[in-house]
């Protein structure tokens, strides 16, 4: 994951055998050695789900109301907002929704924070400009008053990663990320027909530059995408949360599949609880998920024994995502 010189174009065969979570775990690759504290969980993570019935609403009020359920301190602090934007369709629910990008800079402004960011890497499409404009984000930035980092093209620093499921020791990562004080993933909560589901945790594929490792940031695929979900979590810590699941996506994700309305945004300051959580809404076992089994053992919780649920309970939201038929197996 340390060089450039890795990316290649990678075809369907190669994305299917890459290595799995597993295997990387058998073999070994478990956390690195961390400073003192590096890995420390609180005994309990909240999650808060608060309803969302349209992107018509006062976004703002939910996420501000969301923000005040966590003891996150934001005032002076240089925050980064981290959305899922992916490709562009017409009439599709691939990227996370602009308004709620608007709601969540709003409302983190209105908090205190000294600079907020929204910035993507888009996987798929090199025009990111195309995508900003055509998905309606670019409005929803300047009626924010925030800039766009494109993440592909940032600066970037070699810095170690601080878990090694995928083998390496080491990667690239904007200089963007690594000057943010807050981490916000914001995904839209989609299935994903490799990994189960896009959430928080896997929204950091984002992040990965693709200047340095290609598109679709190729040598994630190649080391495996679980074991790069896992690493990339360890290393970029991720201080809050929030899942556009306003509408989500179901059966080929994530950008084949269907709209499934849900109507609330999931929000906490745990991402393996944050996703967790998710999994359990759209019908999936986290222990049957292998990225979330591994990172529920030293990043986060996905007990439910280990999570206070807050705002609305999990039960009015619940039901069962459709799948493609080789994910079927996740199914809680």
């Amino acid at each position: 994951m340390s060089s450039g010189r890795q990316s290649r174009g990678v075809n369907r065969r190669e994305f299917l055998s890459a290595l799995p979570l597993a295997a990387a775990a058998a073999a070994g690759c478990r956390p690195a050695p961390f400073g003192a504290g590096g890995f420390a969980r609180a005994s309990r993570s909240p999650v808060a789900l608060l309803p969302a019935a349209s992107y018509d609403i006062d976004l703002v009020d939910v996420v501000s109301r969301g923000l005040r359920m966590f003891d996150l301190q934001v005032a002076g602090r240089r925050v980064l907002l981290k959305p899922n934007l992916v490709e562009f369709e017409r009439g599709t629910v691939i990227n996370t929704h602009p308004a709620v990008v608007y709601a969540a800079a709003a409302a983190f402004r209105s908090a205190g924070a000294s600079e907020v960011v929204v910035a993507e890497g888009p996987g798929h499409r090199r025009d990111t400009e195309y995508l900003v404009t055509a998905s309606g984000l670019s409005d929803a930035l300047a009626d924010a008053g925030v800039r766009f980092v494109d993440l592909n093209h940032d600066d970037v620093r070699e810095v170690a990663l601080a878990s090694r499921f995928t083998g390496a020791s080491r990667i690239f990562l904007p200089e963007t990320v690594l000057a943010a004080d807050i981490v916000v993933s914001m995904p839209k909560l989609k299935t994903h027909h490799w990994a189960g589901m896009t959430a928080g945790m896997k929204n950091l594929f984002g992040v990965v530059p693709g200047a340095v490792y290609g598109w679709p940031k190729n040598v994630l695929h190649l080391r495996g995408i679980e074991p790069s979900i896992v690493d990339l979590n360890a290393t970029v810590r991720v201080q809050f949360t929030i899942v556009d699941a306003v509408v989500a996506m179901e059966g080929d994700g994530p950008i084949r599949g269907q709209a499934r309305p849900m109507g609330f945004l999931a929000m906490g300051t745990d991402v393996v609880a944050v996703d967790a959580t998710c999994a359990r809404i759209i019908g999936l076992e986290p222990q049957k998920m292998a990225y979330l089994r591994e990172a529920g053992r030293f990043l986060g919780h996905i007990a439910d024994d280990r999570i206070d649920q807050r705002g609305e309970p999990p039960s009015r939201y619940r039901t069962r995502f459709d799948l493609v038929p080789h994910l079927t197996h996740l199914r809680a």
